[in-house]
């Protein structure tokens, strides 16, 4: 094989990309990620898509009903949502096989896959949200939007990259509203035309270096150009969007914004419920961890995570059973708003809308990752029950048969998603 320079980069009309380490170039490369760019209408209203994962999971004994089928009796966390009760659906017994490692494995969530495994699968450990948010594509203002409370988020694209999160309410609010000055326009409309399709400049550089470079060096450079290319679609769908202005709202944030937990999570719910409302986008997730300041609940003495790790004390559950009452009851609310909201004369918003609820936690106190608390709401989806599905005939029904049949109702024509076997039984 003819000896590959190790400075070498891909050239072409001013355009310049750096490659990431390959074998065949013996030598460590620090890449440079390049930027530019790349590029349903249905008759009824589209399908929209939000997932909140709890970083620190619900204790399993309060969260999941003894009884299965319709006539099951809410528990004591499910209790705040018993006027929606036909608008949402409780899973029992479902989590990603052969997923462990308590904190380190929560990131699995909505996609079933750990990061450092991605590789082993052929769309890597893309989560759920994000397969739809490529499904919507440059149809709204953003593809989609990640918040983030106290930590990381929960959202991965096919490349295996944590997507960053919005922690700031004011952030949040400004992308949805407020308008981007002329000037900053003008600016960012110069950006866009510099890096144009910086692939299709180099694309003359880039098929001579694959002649040249081994098989599984040729498979890392897609990887890399796939990546790349992803740069360049967002990059598209935000200059598609660059000059058409923002929806108008009379909501306000409060001044001065809220330093307790508890406050700032009631805002981000309003947040989510008014970019759904508005069509901003249609794929939200939400990622809620601990407070950095005051938890802003009565009762509480110790931090969310010190009370996770209970040892089943009673005083440490009572605390608990405060947090984790707070996030349901304001489920309820997201979901009852959601409710009352119209997507057009025939239908709601939550009827337009599936909400996933949950953790990629099955039980915090013992690091455990199995049998994880899922609730889906919303979405055209006949509910009112609370399925189980145990381990039968020495196999288990992967969370991820929940995921692809979302993904099927959310329009996306797939038989696969991340571990799935299929879709889910009894999910209609």
């Amino acid at each position: 094989m003819k000896r590959i320079d190790r400075r070498q980069l891909l050239r072409g009309t001013g355009a310049v990309v750096a490659l990431p380490f390959l074998e065949s170039l013996a030598v460590t490369n620090r890449a440079i990620a390049s930027e530019g760019v790349a590029g349903s209408t249905a008759d009824q209203p589209p399908m929209r898509m939000v997932c909140i994962g709890l970083e620190y999971g619900l204790y399993p004994n309060d969260f999941f009903p003894l009884q299965t089928g319709r006539d099951y009796e809410l528990p004591r966390l499910l209790s705040p949502l018993a006027a929606l009760k036909n608008d949402f659906t409780v899973f029992s017994d479902l989590d990603h096989p052969g997923v462990a490692g308590g904190h380190a494995a929560t990131h699995t969530f909505l996609s079933g896959i750990r990061s450092d495994q991605a590789s082993q699968y052929p769309e890597g450990n893309i989560s759920v949200d994000q397969n739809a948010a490529e499904f919507v594509g440059a149809e709204t203002r953003y593809q989609s939007m990640q918040l983030g409370l106290g930590g990381g988020g929960v959202s991965w694209t096919r490349n295996g990259v944590e997507i960053p999160t919005i922690s700031k309410l004011q952030t949040m609010f400004d992308a949805l509203f407020l308008e981007t000055p002329p000037s900053h326009r003008k600016q960012k409309a110069s950006t866009f035309a510099v890096n144009r399709s910086i692939l299709d400049v180099v694309g003359d550089d880039a098929a001579d270096l694959r002649k040249r470079i081994s098989h599984s060096d040729s498979t890392k450079l897609d990887e890399y150009f796939t990546s790349i290319r992803e740069v360049e679609k967002r990059l598209q769908q935000s200059e598609a969007w660059l000059n058409r202005p923002k929806p108008k709202s009379d909501y306000k944030l409060p001044k001065p914004l809220p330093t307790s937990f508890a406050e700032e999570v009631a805002l981000y719910y309003d947040l989510m419920k008014l970019a759904l409302e508005t069509d901003s986008t249609r794929v939200l997730s939400m990622a809620i961890h601990g407070w950095t300041g005051e938890s802003g609940l009565s009762g509480i003495s110790m931090g969310y995570h010190n009370l996770t790790h209970h040892g089943k004390d009673e005083s440490k559950l009572q605390q608990l059973a405060v947090i984790e009452h707070f996030h349901t009851s304001q489920l309820a609310r997201f979901l009852e708003s959601l409710k009352r909201s119209q997507a057009s004369p025939d239908t709601s918003l939550l009827d337009q809308t599936m909400v996933l609820f949950g953790s990629g936690l099955g039980n915090a106190s013992s690091h455990s990752n199995r049998k994880l608390p899922l609730l889906l709401a919303g979405g055209g989806f006949q509910h009112g029950e609370h399925k189980a599905y145990p381990e039968g005939h020495g196999s288990k029904v992967p969370a991820c048969n929940l995921y692809l049949s979302m993904l099927q109702r959310f329009g996306i024509e797939t038989d696969r998603f991340g571990t799935s076997t299929g879709t889910l039984e009894g999910l209609s």
